[in-house]
């Protein structure tokens, strides 16, 4: 048989390139859709490189090489945000893409030949899966220990806030309840698998708790923030930083963090800038603020459609931002009390937990504090309109 480390060492690009087209054509990678080649690609390459040396006759490569390109590669995926299922599956159709590079190499040798390197190649590839997959659990586990930090120091602001300022503690206390709850009881669950762990190799369940702690943190990190922003504003802490602003740039970059989660529901986003100013003096800090929320909202309430951002100038001293969606819509009643804190209006047959009744209240002061003016058009089942008009300077 020929020397199959030496070509697997000779055809690494090609495995690559083949794998890289696999995972984008792969339903069940859904975490490397928005990824560019470069961060799919990860170290993939030195895997296949170590992998080649373990492989060869002649070259002595020590398997420690292969050991750290494995852990490497599960901590950058946990970066990326894959799940457990996502890494075993990228590593599946890399022995698929192996097998199929080496087809001609491996027909050199006998059948027992052939059975024995393929069984090599899957033993290699699987010890590399379980180390990616300890790297993946210390990530995470290291990020969910970034999360409680963030939340004893904010919970800390939180308690200075209470104690001076007792409007719409029971209404806070409510929101808060859920997602701490949730962070207690899957946090007590971590700990006893983590305890078991001598006795049971099987992590999904771990992996599957560690995430929800995160998910949950995050809810609640982001409740108390949109609390004390409201709080900051009420007490008239915000400062504004005017300065010149590229008004198409920023847009275009919110966006840009916003389309995955519209790519996902198949939704089409427009933009409009044809009478776009083309500079405008604001904070552009708050702006951004002000254009995240409407348009994740326009997201996360239109099932299918479009949701359309135009900016136009209005007159020499006036400019405006008018975010339309085909989504939900809203109801003349909801309508009247959407920009109160913590309103929520009421949907049937949907269950958005993340919801905290603040988006639209920090959107509303905002926009306020910017000297803007907000007006809202709705119709249920047909979609919304905020039109949101600013001072030039």
């Amino acid at each position: 048989m020929n020397d199959i480390g030496y070509a697997l060492l000779t055809k690494i690009e090609i495995i690559t390139d083949d794998w890289i087209g696999a995972i984008r054509t792969d339903i069940e990678i859904e975490s490397a859709k928005g990824l560019a080649y470069k961060s799919v690609r990860n170290s993939i390459p030195y895997v296949v490189e170590a992998l080649a040396s373990l492989l060869s006759e002649s070259l002595k490569d020590k398997p420690k090489k292969l050991e750290r390109k494995g852990l490497d590669h599960g901590i950058i995926r946990a970066e990326q945000g894959y799940d457990v299922a996502e890494i075993v599956r990228e590593y599946s159709l890399l022995r698929t893409v192996i097998i199929s590079v080496l087809k001609s190499d491996l027909l050199s040798g006998s059948p027992e030949e052939i059975l024995s390197m393929i069984e090599v190649i899957d033993s290699v590839i699987d010890q590399v899966i379980c180390w990616s997959l300890d790297s993946y659990i210390e990530q995470r586990l290291e990020e969910l220990e970034q999360v409680r930090t963030q939340l004893l120091l904010t919970n800390e602001e939180l308690e200075r806030l209470i104690a001076t300022q007792k409007e719409d503690i029971s209404e806070l206390a409510h929101e808060l309840k859920t997602p701490l709850n949730s962070i207690i009881g899957f946090s007590r669950l971590l700990q006893q698998q983590q305890q078991q762990a001598n006795q049971d190799p099987d992590t999904s369940l771990n992996l599957e708790l560690t995430q929800k702690v995160i998910n949950n943190g995050r809810q609640l990190l982001r409740l108390i923030n949109n609390v004390l922003e409201i709080s900051r504003y009420e007490a008239g802490k915000i400062s504004l930083n005017l300065e010149p602003t590229n008004l198409r740039f920023l847009v275009q970059a919110v966006v840009e963090i916003l389309e995955p989660s519209a790519t996902q529901k198949d939704l089409d986003i427009r933009f409009d800038f044809d009478q776009t100013p083309e500079q405008i003096i604001t904070d552009s800090l708050r702006l951004r603020q002000i254009i995240t929320n409407l348009v994740s909202n326009a997201i996360k309430y239109t099932d299918s459609g479009t949701i359309e951002i135009k900016c136009q100038t209005e007159n020499d001293n006036q400019w405006s931002l008018i975010v339309t969606d085909t989504g939900i819509g809203i109801s003349p009643e909801d309508q009247a009390q959407i920009f109160k804190p913590y309103y929520l209006v009421k949907l049937k047959n949907r269950n958005l937990s993340d919801r905290t009744g603040l988006g639209l209240t920090i959107v509303d002061k905002l926009v306020k504090l910017l000297q803007g003016e907000i007006n809202l058009v709705s119709t249920p089942g047909e979609g919304s309109t905020f039109t949101l008009t600013f001072p030039v300077s």
